[in-house]
């Protein structure tokens, strides 16, 4: 397996046989062993655009791959840049392992953010646009318009745009509007006076949220193909309509991004009252970034980040729509399925195809599911049987994301509503998702549901489903554990695990969980799970420690989407040193350097993208060849480890236990879709050495599961 390079040349050797060296004291804590948070999270966004260059991949998911890109570093912007400036400006810099300064980061963000988002637009307009050309989608110019062409569009700008768009002239009287988080606008320049007289020169035209970027032309004003026009487009055609009688000098568009992050004092009386107040303010936040068409003049620019109290830093001049997002449109617009993924149907495992009640199938074995190759309706139909069945008596769940319209939340309403003791405990705080889990709970309460809302000061982000049945005499548990949330649409595009038991133990253990969520008191003794804030950063941390004291007996395998605990890289490098082999896949933030003789040199560090989001974690000990797998919801991050309410279950099966080390020893296969961290910080993506065949994992899994 050869290594192509993408940030810097090299290649990634295996661990090195063990050599005699003289004993050297290294510094686990010397800054230079650490990634900086934010720039590693910058380098996962860009190899998700890289995937829109990798051909393996069908021509309109290549687009949207570029689309995720540009929601990615929205988020980005919005929070993780958003909370650098506002540590500067209340003077509360935070300085992680690494040692840089708020200020120093800001600056590389933003020298990297711009070399990365010059290339997507090279991509998009060099690659991706004549890629769809050839196969006849096309983006209709103003300047291709055909009479025919620009009559629709005139005639849909008078019915569909004119009637809804609220042109803002400015002057004294109508000072700079106050703008929308991410909304598509338009700087005008004006020449002559209005009916009043005025002679302001500039106006601004929020583009109207309610209309679609992106509009289809119909066929029967096109030569054939699939033809769209953006709605820019539109109204930079007809932008004199909305300024009867004056001259328009010029017309571009641009985009404000501000903060987006929600800051909760942990006193409050009322948390769902305190976030409705917060969401209002979301969308007014302040600016951390300006995008602008790279033909607006440079007066016009200056007067903008003049606006928002910006600095050229902040400015990205970029040549084509100023959110590439809305392109994620396209897919829904044409009729080109040739172009996109084949679909698949989920698979069931064996044991629950043909059984009528699913606590039938658990009570004998505990069952293991991976998204989306294996489907979610088992988890469904754990709710849903257990809604109708009369011998259940209470229902017990976490919500983090869900949506308010799901199939779980309709079982949940539909157990109150027949009379059972219903608890949902909703982690109002999920990022983006608040003002739908405010309606959720609302709609909850009203069909008798009893809702808490966690704990203030730690989110609730363990994925939890208790269900209490009476069998012959006497109260059973059964237990849903996840690493994902309870989202239909998210199983069906991130990889994750469900795991449904009925192990005594487990089921008291979620039980006392619950009871610590809802209730009052001193946190109970847990048999089987390790929970956070209480035990799952200390056991985390006990689990490597005894690895290595195994030495090079010892071997980890880690699945996370983000490492940037610094206990935990502490201990890994610790167990490295003794020895210990250690493989790390890790979709997206890492801040352990990987490589470092004497420190690193026995962990291996890799990220795959593919299709679907990699989103489960997995923490294998090999314990001197008695195997213990953890499953859990969360990330080797101190926000989870030590702020949020998480769960780490045990995955004791045997046969599970040989199903999980093959599925990640899928991952460290893989040789097409993976990333491999090199000690300097740059990532090379794997491809098969000659006459290797490829190895891509998560094809690999659809295949084995699925038989797709």
């Amino acid at each position: 397996m050869t290594m192509e390079p993408v940030a810097k040349t090299g290649e990634v050797a295996a661990i090195p046989e063990p050599v005699d060296v003289p004993e050297q004291v290294v510094d686990l804590s010397a800054r230079e062993n650490y990634f900086n948070r934010e720039l590693s999270h910058l380098q996962f966004n860009y190899r998700v655009l890289q995937q829109a260059l990798d051909e393996t991949h069908p021509l309109l998911n290549r687009l949207i791959f570029c689309c995720i890109f540009s929601s990615n570093m929205d988020e980005f912007f919005e929070i993780r840049v958003a909370g650098l400036r506002q540590q500067m400006k209340y003077g509360r810099e935070m300085v992680g392992p690494d040692g840089m300064l708020p200020e120093q980061v800001l600056a590389e963000i933003s020298r990297v953010a711009h070399e990365y988002i010059r290339e997507q637009y090279d991509i998009l307009n060099k690659v991706l646009i004549p890629e769809m050309e050839k196969q006849d989608i096309h983006f209709v110019r103003r300047r291709d318009w055909t009479p025919a062409q620009a009559e629709w569009v005139r005639q849909y700008f008078e019915d569909e745009i004119l009637p809804v768009v609220n042109p803002i002239g400015l002057d004294p009287s109508h000072p700079f509007p106050r703008l929308v988080n991410k909304s598509l606008n338009f700087i005008v320049e004006l020449d002559g006076k209005d009916a009043f007289g005025r002679e302001t020169g500039m106006a601004i035209v929020p583009a109207p949220r309610s209309l679609p970027r992106l509009v289809r032309l119909p066929d029967d004003v096109c030569d054939g193909g699939e033809n769209l026009v953006f709605l820019s487009s539109m109204i930079h055609a007809h932008a004199d309509e909305l300024f009867p009688g004056m001259e328009i000098m010029g017309c571009y568009q641009f985009r404000l991004t501000r903060n987006a992050d929600l800051e909760l004092e942990d006193d409050l009386e009322d948390l769902a009252s305190a976030l409705r107040g917060e969401l209002l303010s979301r969308r007014f936040g302040d600016g951390v970034r300006l995008e602008v068409a790279d033909n607006c003049p440079d007066e016009l620019v200056q007067f903008l980040l003049r606006q928002f109290g910006l600095t050229e830093r902040d400015l990205y001049q970029v040549h084509g729509p100023v959110n590439l997002t809305r392109l994620m449109a396209v897919s829904g617009l044409v009729n080109r399925p040739d172009l996109t993924y084949p679909g698949f149907s989920p698979s069931l495992p064996r044991q629950i195809r043909n059984k009528e009640l699913i606590f039938d199938a658990i009570r004998k074995q505990p069952i293991l599911l991976l998204h989306p190759y294996e489907s979610f309706t088992p988890v469904v139909d754990f709710l849903r049987q257990a809604a109708k069945d009369p011998h259940v008596l209470a229902i017990r769940q976490t919500l983090y994301r869900t949506g308010a319209d799901s199939e779980i939340v309709e079982a949940l309403m539909d157990a109150a509503r027949r009379g059972k003791e219903v608890t949902a405990v909703i982690e109002l705080r999920a990022r983006f998702d608040e003002a739908e889990n405010l309606e959720l709970a609302s709609r909850l309460q009203e069909s008798g549901v009893v809702v808490v809302y966690g704990v203030v000061g730690y989110k609730t982000h363990a994925k939890m489903i208790l269900i209490v049945r009476r069998e012959e005499g006497r109260l059973k548990r059964y237990v849903h554990m996840g690493t994902g949330n309870y989202h239909a649409g998210n199983a069906r595009l991130y990889t994750d695990y469900s795991f449904l038991s009925a192990d005594d133990a487990l089921g008291d253990d979620v039980n006392k969980l619950f009871q610590q969520l809802t209730g009052m008191g001193k946190a109970l003794k847990i048999k089987k799970l390790f929970h956070a804030p209480f035990t799952l950063h200390k056991r985390l941390i006990e689990m490597i420690d005894r690895e290595a004291g195994l030495g090079e007996s010892g071997r980890i395998i880690f699945k996370f989407n983000a490492l940037t605990d610094p206990d935990v890289m502490l201990a890994l490098y610790r167990a490295s040193q003794a020895g210990v082999a250690i493989d790390l896949i890790i979709r997206g933030i890492c801040c352990l350097r990987p490589g470092v003789p004497g420190l690193s040199e026995n962990i291996r560090v890799r990220s795959i993208v593919g299709r679907f989001l990699e989103h489960a974690r997995v923490y294998y000990f090999g314990n001197n060849d008695r195997p213990e797998v953890y499953c859990s919801s969360a990330d080797a991050m101190v926000r989870n480890l030590v702020n949020r309410v998480e769960v780490a279950f045990p995955v004791e099966d045997r046969d599970l236990v040989t199903r999980l080390k093959e599925d990640l020893d899928a991952g460290l296969r893989d040789n097409c879709q993976s990333w491999v961290l090199q000690a300097d910080g740059s990532y090379l993506q794997n491809q098969p050495s000659p006459g290797e065949e490829r190895f891509a994992a998560q094809l690999t899994l659809l295949d084995r599961l699925t038989g797709k």
